[in-house]
């Protein structure tokens, strides 16, 4: 049996763990390792750049020196400004260029890396944390590091070398015009820290905004059949309007506490009071002879850049600790612990599933879930789980192909405990059909083939016809090769539900998990449906979540639940006989079954 399938019983290599590894340092410089290389090069050409341009600048002050003094050298200054200047310039444009290299390096590893993870996490943490969240740590935070690497390194060599560089000039020239200028440096500089106390804080509240407005807008776009069956706006708009208000006065309350700081600061460090200080200073030292004009000059030119040239200082801590915020998140979420294999890896022997006294409690509650489960399924056959809801089921289910681990207790498959396979064993031996079909934004094919990749288009076909769906396709406009559109908008939902199971089909694996995929169909679809489960569950292992009693009369067995505990096991008949959980619930079927709608929204039995 399966002896074609991807999901034969055969040893798997260990798959990869992107939980981090080896423990990375805190904080952007961490996550910026694998391109050091290119940020310090980066760093360091557009440090030298702005040397080599303050030395165009130096030179440019000699050549109105000797222009002054009728001095023959003036070309030869010329010459070198001009090849100093154009050498600055070369440099900061091969800087950026070696950074955004480095940004779009670094912005492929993360993205990989935390997608990579994203598929050996437990599901709970997804479930947990939302769409929102997550989507923030891959979209925004990736951006801000992307944006930091690319634009702010470069910022960094320039904002440190040329004030450096200058007042090293300036000391050289007149150390007391070199102190005037560096007093103003000092003055901005104090400002500027003023301004930013608060930016901390501040940062995180507003990346907590953001993270809210992301999570409505995903909430709003993906809830917009219900709004506009049951809302006018109001209430599903608010939530997304809440979220602009809230950081609208976020963003009104960090401009209100920095703003008057940071324009003093900018003001400061702007070159008109640096070249005012230097000028009434200059002329007080050079009407007492201890000034010469070509110092003068010099100075006049390079100090005014000195001040200045700290202001990229200010919105470098900005990008900085808003890198340094971002980078955080990732580094959380790349620390959340893949579920790992447990000793060495091992393959099941056959189908086989049981459940040996499980407990589950979900992340963060006290309470457990589940209470001491056990059963077991033979090779071959069907199982239904039934109860109230709330009582269980989809947790069980979900606890077979790994979604979660289990607190106490075991699964295993043909005789090994599901946290001693790898995650491709795992999924090679067992397939889940959810009540919710899920389709990618990709062809027909492509979705069918998801979980054989190299299937040929016959094997595809094949499995299609199996699910009830091969003519359906056929009678799209491009057949096969036709987009499914995002989540299968193009299809029906019973349409959606035939291709997810030509999906297992094809995927052929030995144990096959079903979440009711009949539940939601109208009458036509419900026909196909049955027929394409039906092959679907041949010479498999089945465990099924039955919201509908009627499709799992014939079960080979009935594992019934009520508030997280196995109350009940047998077949249909014994079940009903037994006048417990099973037949109550038998008894509402059979009630409901009968139910119609009579005159004026009655309803009669």
């Amino acid at each position: 049996m399966h002896s074609k399938s991807s999901c034969s019983y055969r040893a798997q290599e260990p798959s990869p763990s992107f939980s981090g590894g080896e423990k990375m340092k805190r904080g952007i410089w961490g996550l910026m390792r694998p391109v050091n290389p290119g940020i310090r090069l980066a760093i360091a050409m557009s440090a030298l750049g702005s040397v080599a341009g303050l030395g165009g600048v130096a030179a440019l002050a000699l050549v109105v020196t000797a222009l002054f003094a009728d001095d023959s050298q003036v070309w030869n200054w010329v010459f070198v400004s001009v090849g100093l200047t154009v050498a600055g310039i070369l440099l900061r444009v091969y800087s950026f260029t070696v950074s955004h290299l480095a940004a779009f390096k670094l912005e492929i590893k993360l993205r990989t890396d935390l997608t990579e993870h994203l598929a050996h996490i437990p599901l709970g943490y997804l479930l947990t944390h939302g769409a929102g969240s997550i989507s923030k740590v891959m979209q925004d935070d990736v951006k801000n590091l992307h944006a930091f690497v690319a634009d702010s390194t470069p910022l960094i060599g320039r904002s440190v070398a040329t004030p450096l560089a200058t007042l090293a000039l300036l000391l050289v020239v007149d150390w007391r015009l070199a102190l005037v200028a560096l007093a103003v440096l000092v003055a901005g500089a104090l400002f500027m820290r003023v301004g930013m106390r608060n930016n901390k804080e501040m940062q995180l509240r507003y990346d907590a905004e953001r993270e809210k407005i992301n999570s409505a807008v995903v909430e709003f776009v993906q809830a917009m059949p219900v709004v506009r069956t049951f809302d006018d706006g109001g209430t599903s708009f608010g939530r997304y309007q809440a979220a602009l208000d809230g950081f609208k006065s976020i963003m009104v309350k960090w401009l209100q506490a920095s703003g008057t700081s940071a324009k003093v600061a900018i003001t400061v460090l702007a070159p008109m009071p640096t070249l005012l200080a230097l000028t009434v200073a200059g002329l007080i030292f050079y009407h007492d002879g201890t000034l010469s004009f070509s110092s003068w000059a010099v100075v006049l030119l390079l100090g005014t850049g000195m001040a200045e040239s700290l202001a990229p200082l200010m919105w470098l801590n900005f990008f900085i600790r808003k890198a340094n915020a971002s980078a955080h998140r990732i580094q959380d979420l790349l620390e959340v612990p893949a579920l790992s294999v447990l000793g060495t890896p091992r393959v099941p022997e056959d189908a086989t599933v049981v459940f040996d006294n499980v407990s589950f409690a979900y992340e963060g509650r006290s309470d457990d879930a589940l209470h001491g489960v056990s059963f077991k399924v033979p090779v071959g056959t069907v199982t239904a789980l039934v109860g109230p809801s709330g009582a269980g089921k989809s947790t069980v289910a979900r606890l077979i192909p790994r979604f979660w681990d289990v607190s106490r207790g075991s699964v295993s498959i043909g005789g090994v405990d599901v946290r001693n396979m790898t995650s491709e064993t795992l999924m090679q031996n067992v397939s889940f059909v959810f009540q919710d079909p899920f389709l990618f934004h990709d062809t027909i094919a492509a979705n069918i083939r998801m979980g054989r990749p190299d299937a040929s288009m016959e094997e595809v076909e094949q499995a299609a016809r199996a699910a009830q769906a091969h003519d359906f396709i056929q009678d799209l406009p491009k057949g096969y090769e036709t987009v499914a559109g995002e989540r299968g908008a193009r299809l029906s939902g019973g349409q959606c539900q035939r291709i997810t199971i030509a999906r297992a089909i094809l995927q052929d694996c030995p144990v096959v998990v079903l979440d009711e995929a009949t539940a939601f169909a109208d009458p036509e679809n419900e026909a196909a449906l049955i027929g394409a489960l039906a092959n679907l569950m041949k010479e498999r292992t089945v465990i099924i979540i039955a919201h509908r009693l009627s499709t799992i009369r014939d079960a080979d067995q009935i594992v019934v639940m009520d508030l997280g505990r196995v109350v009940e096991v047998d077949r249909h008949a014994e079940l009903v006989a037994a006048e417990g959980v099973y037949a109550r619930l038998w008894s509402s079927h059979e009630q409901a079954r009968g139910w119609t709608l009579g005159q004026r929204g009655t309803v009669k039995s």
